[in-house]
């Protein structure tokens, strides 16, 4: 299979690599979303030594900076309720955690999400935390300019392999919401 964007050697439907994704990745896919089938997915191998957004374009080729999206967990904290989200941006934006996000949660204060939360709470790996999948109750907090893309590259949940999904694809996600300038 080739795949919709990059020059990987090795692509497959997501859904025939079901083994080489986290359960809550495989169960997602496998399922599908929002309309979206299994058989949109692709899922391409790359090395875990490389999965870091820079070093990952450095070696698979600059293009993809512009192609991918990153996925991190923040913590929004009013009093002593925290609310644990996702965001999701382009790899050449940072996340407006203090602005929008703060914002949007209703949160006094929002941080990333510490490495042992995003890890237990995903039960995916850090460095390859993927909208897909993700606990229910999250809020998916999406940058419109991700789901203009016509395709993104995204984290498989693990560091090893990368997904490959259309922009509005992730727009369906359970919890999706569109926030304006989550990107900066």
């Amino acid at each position: 299979m080739h795949a919709p964007l990059g020059t990987f050697t090795d692509a497959s439907p997501a859904a025939e690599r079901l083994d080489l994704l986290p359960a809550p990745v495989a169960n997602a896919v496998a399922a599908g979303w929002g309309g979206v089938s299994a058989e949109s997915v692709v899922h391409v191998d790359t090395d875990p030594e490389w999965a870091d957004t820079a070093v990952f374009a450095e070696h698979y080729g600059p293009e993809l900076l512009n192609r991918s999206a990153n996925c991190v967990v923040v913590a929004g904290k009013r009093g002593s309720d925290v609310t644990l989200a996702a965001c999701v941006v382009l790899s050449r934006a940072r996340v407006d955690v203090n602005g929008a996000v703060r914002r949007h949660l209703g949160a006094r204060k929002a941080s990333f999400a510490s490495m042992d939360v995003a890890i237990g709470e995903t039960g995916m790996e850090y460095g390859g935390i993927t909208p897909v999948g993700l606990p229910g109750a999250w809020p998916l907090l999406l940058d419109p300019v991700v789901a203009d893309e016509e395709w993104v590259l995204i984290g498989s949940g693990r560091r090893r392999g990368k997904l490959i999904v259309p922009g509005k694809a992730l727009a369906a996600l359970p919890g999706a919401v569109l926030v304006e300038g989550l990107g900066v």
